[in-house]
């Protein structure tokens, strides 16, 4: 059966190692088993946040040294999941999932399983469109069959990293003689999370496939997933795709479960995730529970109506700011003030995942 390990570890910089390769030469992680590595980095989220691509460039050359590959290799072994921004008191850091293969004995009860693929490059006439829906579709069927997972009632947290549109990527489609879904590289970041939040919708039966069409995807709210979070960078072409389930099949010692959060601010959907997972809590979970917590997933978004619980807020209004930086600090410090730990990883721009101005949120806990 397989064995699903999770590793949250602290960086002190986007390029910071230290802590990771610790834990690989004390054996803790074996590189070999590591299936994916899901970063917050503290860039600012934006088209021009690289320190995504600078997290993912030190883990892959890492990595290939460590495991005698060619870094192009590695890309195809590992999935890299970076996503920028930790606004508020959110701690950068990394974690790392590993996966191997041990003889066991079934136990009773469903543990952590995970799988980790990636769909096929995308021209930049099709980020953002029912193409992408289709392809992200096809590979979460697959990573789900990989994983041991006969029901979508047992996925809890698809995480996906897509691709976004630059200048250059632009040209080329009309070069080409395509046009792509916006010309605005920013909001064609909304566009692909969108689009790849859809696929993970119709992979589950969420969404019926033949309704979703490139008139739906940002602009009808009502079609969204309760378990996708994705996340934008201009470090790739392809999506890279995680996806966390419990099954009767698992020798971990792990579990997850999740909610969704209707609001910024809605507590009650935290404690609903730990619920999922197998923790059960009186309000909050105490200082013991709190040491199984392994890590909070969870998205952020503002609401297009520009109000939370009926208040006016200013996320949308602020020039200066933009509004996933704030989201993403609101719904960091909700969950560190329930979890008491604010390195969690909160992802801005929540475009189909979960409903206007809410989101997916995912707890891993430690069940053993």
């Amino acid at each position: 059966m397989q064995k699903i390990n999770v590793f949250k570890i602290p960086m002190s910089a986007p390029d910071d190692l230290t802590e990771f390769k610790k834990l690989v030469d004390e054996k803790q992680i074996i590189a070999n088993d590591i299936i994916a590595v899901l970063g917050k980095t503290e860039g600012n989220g934006c088209v021009n946040d690289f320190t995504r691509a600078l997290s993912t460039t030190v883990l892959k050359s890492y990595l290939a040294k460590e495991l005698n590959l060619e870094e192009n290799d590695v890309l195809h072994k590992v999935a890299f999941v970076m996503s920028g921004g930790t606004e508020g008191v959110m701690a950068p850091h990394a974690t790392v999932f590993t996966k191997s293969d041990v003889a066991t004995k079934r136990r009773e009860g469903k543990y952590l399983v995970a799988s980790s693929g990636y769909t096929r490059d995308f021209l930049p006439e099709e980020i953002g469109t029912v193409v992408m829906v289709q392809e992200v579709a096809r590979v979460v069927k697959e990573l789900m069959k990989d994983a041991g997972l006969d029901s979508t009632d047992d996925v809890h947290f698809v995480q996906i990293k897509c691709p976004l549109l630059t200048s250059d990527r632009i040209q080329d489609a009309y070069d080409r003689g395509f046009d792509v879904v916006v010309t605005d590289t920013y909001k064609s970041m909304g566009y692909s999370r969108g689009a790849s939040a859809l696929g993970v919708a119709v992979a589950l039966g969420e969404v019926e496939s033949e309704k979703v069409t490139n008139e739906v995807i940002c602009h009808d709210w009502s079609f969204y997933s309760s378990v996708a979070s994705t996340s934008a960078g201009i470090e790739l072409m392809n999506c890279e795709i995680i996806l966390l389930g419990n099954s009767n099949n698992s020798a971990s010692d792990l579990s997850v479960g999740h909610s969704v959060m209707k609001d910024a601010i809605d507590l009650e959907a935290i404690i609903e995730a730990l619920d999922s997972a197998g923790m059960k809590v009186d309000k909050l979970p105490t200082k013991e529970q709190a040491k199984d917590i392994v890590n909070v997933l969870a998205k952020a978004e503002a609401s297009t109506k520009g109000k939370v619980r009926g208040r006016r807020n200013t996320m949308l209004t602020d020039s200066d700011i933009n509004h996933t930086r704030h989201a993403r600090a609101v719904v960091n410090g909700v969950i560190a003030a329930v979890v008491g730990d604010p390195m969690v990883y909160v992802s801005g721009g929540g475009e189909h995942q979960g409903p206007d101005g809410g989101g997916p949120i995912a707890v891993i806990i430690n069940k053993k």
